[in-house]
């Protein structure tokens, strides 16, 4: 969410950003937020007023009493009229001043729920593009190899492994569900643990956070867009399952004033996510590709706006050492102004190769957010100087096994249908080396 002043003070340059996000749909908003900001200011300037007014005839009326004790005939009269007169007065700016604070309130809420919807700023170097498709490749890293044996769609693989029963989650729980056993439910774990312990020992604070949250974090966290399409509410309750554990940790903030000194905060947090992940999807996204279930390693960085680049250059570049070193070649793809979030001012995805493909899918994505949580969770950093600003906040996928699993097996798979585990994972694995099909 943008700051009301910045709209009000540059609201061409607000226009053109909703223009490059490809959304002309939402440059009404604009107008309709500074003519609302103008008559809130009005209502706020007029209300001061009123109660300045308000006070002085109160403060006038304390002597006229005093007089009105030793007044007699006319004299009394004409102070007591004087003194009615500034009651009536008084009572007359008291119901405008109601009035006045009910505009006020109407305009605030009006206001916000326009700003909401106003995309942020996105960073100068974001590619302009109306979708996906215009996402710009930067670097592949590592050698994308076709083995000269035909690779098996991901569920195949898993079934030989006995390690995938699919039938039955959808009898229990219904479609975008799944079982995983034995060796491949194991390699599920070892990779989480393994990217836990990637991040620690990078310097980040292991976290487990709330898997459920309050609405107005929700709202802190995510455009409204977002939450209608990926969020699960608890009925009858203020709570709603996480997409991502970044919206707990991120939420862990609002309302606070972190000391300056206490920046970065670098967290590295597990949890499951729930996902409506409604819409029509292609043949290449059954299976545990799109799902509504699932576990994730993820990264969280509050830090000083002068640091957020430093960060997010560092947090993507962390996401490729990890995936290289299980031998997974990969890509960074920079996200287009079309494809990028409302509140996110630069974002990129990293992507794993597919030998059965015999091309690149997302695994993880990396987003630099700027203040605009900070100013939706009200989270605000106390400077040294003793002023008050907002921090930004940035998030990335470490792992999310059910699509790391994907390029795991796919990368991974030998000629006979086993499968070679690489050397990070062996303590995980309790030393196996490779998994050896059961069918």
């Amino acid at each position: 969410m943008l700051d009301i002043k910045f709209v009000r003070e540059q609201p061409e340059l607000v226009r053109e950003n909703i223009r490059k996000k490809f959304q002309d749909a939402k440059l009404p908003l604009v107008d309709e937020v500074l003519e609302l900001d103008r008559k809130n200011r009005a209502a706020i300037q007029e209300a001061s007023e009123l109660r300045a007014r308000r006070n002085q005839l109160s403060r006038a009326n304390g002597p006229l009493f005093g007089k009105l004790k030793k007044a007699e005939g006319e004299a009394r009269d004409a102070i007591q009229a004087q003194i009615d007169a500034n009651m009536a007065a008084v009572k007359a700016d008291d119901e405008r001043l109601l009035a006045l604070e009910q505009q006020e309130s109407d305009c605030a809420a009006a206001i916000r729920a326009r700003m909401l919807q106003i995309p942020n700023i996105i960073d100068p170097s974001v590619p302009i593009g109306p979708d996906d498709s215009y996402n710009v490749e930067v670097q592949r890293f590592g050698e994308p190899l076709v083995p000269a044996y035909p690779i098996p769609y991901h569920t195949e693989i898993m079934e030989r492994l006995d390690g995938v029963d699919m039938d039955a989650a959808g009898r229990v729980s219904g479609n975008g569900f799944y079982y995983l056993l034995g060796d491949v439910a194991r390699l599920h774990e070892a990779v989480l643990a393994y990217a836990r312990d990637f991040m620690i020992d990078r310097g980040f604070t292991f976290c487990i956070p709330p898997f459920m949250i309050h609405g107005n974090v929700v709202e802190g966290v995510m455009s409204q867009t977002d939450m209608d399409a990926m969020m699960y509410k608890i009925e009858g309750e203020d709570l709603y399952l996480i997409g991502t554990s970044e919206h707990s940790m991120i939420g862990r903030f609002i309302d606070q004033i972190l000391p300056e000194d206490s920046l970065p905060q670098t967290l590295t947090s597990y949890s499951p996510c729930f996902r409506k992940e409604k819409g029509a999807h292609g043949l290449e996204e059954r299976g545990v590709y799109r799902i509504h279930q699932f576990e994730k390693q993820e990264m969280i960085v509050v830090c000083r706006p002068e640091d957020s680049r430093d960060w997010y250059e560092k947090m993507w570049r962390w996401s490729v050492e990890l995936f290289r070193s299980l031998e997974i070649p990969v890509r960074q793809l920079e996200c287009c102004s079309g494809d990028l979030a409302d509140l996110k001012v630069k974002s990129c995805d990293i992507e794993a190769w597919s030998p059965r493909q015999q091309k690149y899918f997302e695994v993880c994505s990396c987003s630099n957010l700027g203040d605009a949580q900070a100013r939706r969770l009200k989270m605000r950093v106390k400077g040294a100087d003793g002023k008050m600003y907002l921090p930004h906040t940035l998030n990335n996928t470490v792992v999310a096994p059910p699509r790391m699993l994907i390029a795991f097996l796919e990368n991974h798979l030998q000629a006979d249908g086993s499968v070679t585990i690489p050397e990070p994972l062996w303590a995980y694995m309790g030393g196996k080396k490779l998994l050896t099909p059961k069918k």
